[in-house]
């Protein structure tokens, strides 16, 4: 084989194992990029899956971080950009998506953080309101942007201002993966535990 063969092969298999890192993932007929970038930051997919209620899908969340997680401590030490992405399965009124989220969110939040986080509960309920019905393929993300906040956006459109609250992304994130989770499996899918 040539220097110049095995330089060409090289090429190929570098090409093809970045293309394989760059490759989407498919939940449930719902594409996640793979990395993505959140305000000028490369992320990277740290798991993703469906949120069953009873035995209907609801939708498909992913989990992106700037380094894998394989636990719920590491991803809410997680510094830089993180984000939620969600993309509805079915359709669902979004004051019942809020009440969910919030019951969850209220069930998983530090209880001493409860007062600093009232406000930015109080607001993703306004958000979720102006909503009215989200359609199935519906999507909206959950970023945390460090020096900004919790910004949500809906459809691909920011929701008012961002929520400054520090403790708020990771009491948001605590809905998927902490102590009662809204969903087991989904808990371990997020942080790359499952399939």
């Amino acid at each position: 084989m040539t220097l110049i063969t095995r330089c060409v092969a090289g090429l190929a298999g570098l090409t093809l194992s970045l293309g394989l890192l760059a490759a989407p993932v498919e939940v449930s007929g719902v594409k996640l990029d793979n990395p993505l970038e959140v305000h000028g930051t490369p992320l990277q997919l740290n798991g993703a899956g469906i949120r069953y209620k009873v035995v209907f899908k609801v939708y498909v969340v992913g989990l992106y971080l700037g380094k894998k997680a394989a636990t719920p401590e590491e991803a809410y030490a997680a510094t830089g950009p993180k984000r939620v992405s969600i993309t509805m399965l079915r359709e669902i009124d979004s004051n019942e998506l809020g009440k969910a989220f919030t019951t969850a969110f209220q069930d998983n939040a530090p209880k001493d953080q409860m007062s600093r986080l009232i406000p930015g509960l109080i607001r993703m309920g306004e958000i979720f309101a102006a909503q009215k019905k989200l359609q199935a393929s519906d999507g909206f993300t959950i970023d945390w942007i460090p020096g900004t906040g919790t910004v949500i956006s809906v459809k691909g459109k920011a929701q008012g201002e961002p929520i400054k609250e520090p403790e708020f992304f990771n009491a948001m994130l605590r809905i998927w993966l902490g102590a009662k989770p809204a969903d087991w499996k989904l808990k371990d899918e997020l942080l790359g535990k499952a399939s």
